[in-house]
């Protein structure tokens, strides 16, 4: 195996990164951790713990900082936090990058590379996704459930980065067990997972229940289908072109996941913290009222969560 010596910076390490922070850590490539509170330090003191699916039970030592703390640079950024704390880390993809540092965003949000973009202008940042169920289960604990890590990851149009760097990347990510593609178009693949993503979350909450009751016939995984449908309308609209049909995708996808796994959104409604709802649900309706689109099935949903 050859070390490709780059250095990773994760800055986030929740169940998405935290999984890449821990894969990454298994085949010997260099990562550092940017957590925070007790998760923190629950890493310092007793290294990341993984439980997973893919590759069983590890315990890894890695280095964690907060973002303030830390002081060193990288070569590629994975920015894992939630999209409502994007702006908290802006000054620390300045201060650790170099004039040849790539940030790769891994939200949930459509949008999110070209948002940083603007934050950080003197930085290459590009834009990507990811199909995993991952969580964090304990304070430094990490859990990945299912079969599915795959990673998508690429340059906007007007985007410089060489094609070397995108491919030393893929190389390091698929020696550590995650599948890595880069994207010929991340403006569609990040479209096609903010509809997946969204109608997914936006389904638990509503009816708070597993992805099993989507997999079944029935009322539940109707609204998933309506969810996608006016999700592939938006991205039509807005002139994205779809490898196959985003409805079918997303039944496929969801179809794969672990009966008992939830989307972190709910997760985090239903402990009362922050979430993500503003991003996957309004600014899908935003999106297509810009557009023009109709979208009644998210309309209908987001009466329960619309601040009465």
């Amino acid at each position: 195996m050859v070390n490709s010596n780059l250095k990773y910076l994760i800055a986030g390490t929740g169940g998405v990164g935290g999984s890449i922070a821990a894969f990454l850590s298994l085949s010997g490539k260099d990562v550092t951790c940017i957590a925070r509170g007790e998760h923190l330090a629950a890493i310092r003191g007793n290294g990341l713990q993984l439980h997973s699916d893919l590759k069983g039970e590890h315990c890894l030592k890695v280095a964690a900082f907060t973002a303030e703390e830390f002081q060193g640079k990288a070569d590629v950024i994975f920015v894992c936090v939630k999209g409502y704390s994007v702006d908290s880390i802006t000054e620390l993809i300045k201060r650790a990058s170099h004039e040849r540092t790539v940030v790769i965003p891994i939200l949930n949000v459509y949008g999110t590379g070209p948002r940083i973009q603007r934050l950080v202008p003197g930085v290459t940042v590009l834009d990507g996704c990811i199909y995993i169920v991952g969580f964090v289960s304990g304070r430094g604990e990490i859990t990945q459930m299912g079969k599915i890590f795959r990673l998508v990851y690429g340059a906007h149009r007007n985007t410089i980065v060489s094609r070397e760097t995108l491919e030393t990347v893929q190389r390091d990510l698929q020696e550590s067990g995650i599948k890595a593609e880069i994207s010929d178009d991340i403006k569609r693949d990040t479209f096609v997972k903010w509809s997946f993503i969204s109608a997914m979350a936006v389904t638990g909450a509503y009816y708070d229940v597993p992805m099993g009751e989507v997999q079944k016939p029935g009322e539940v995984r109707d609204t998933f289908i309506g969810l996608s449908q006016e999700s592939a309308a938006l991205g039509r609209k807005l002139g994205i072109e779809f490898k196959e049909d985003i409805v079918e995708y997303n039944l496929k996808v969801i179809d794969k996941l672990a009966p008992e796994s939830t989307a972190s959104m709910q997760k985090d409604m239903a402990k009362g913290h922050q979430s993500e709802i503003q991003g996957l649900l309004f600014d899908m309706i935003a999106a297509a009222e810009e557009q023009g689109v109709e979208v009644p099935t998210y309309r209908m949903v987001a009466k329960k969560f619309e601040k009465g």
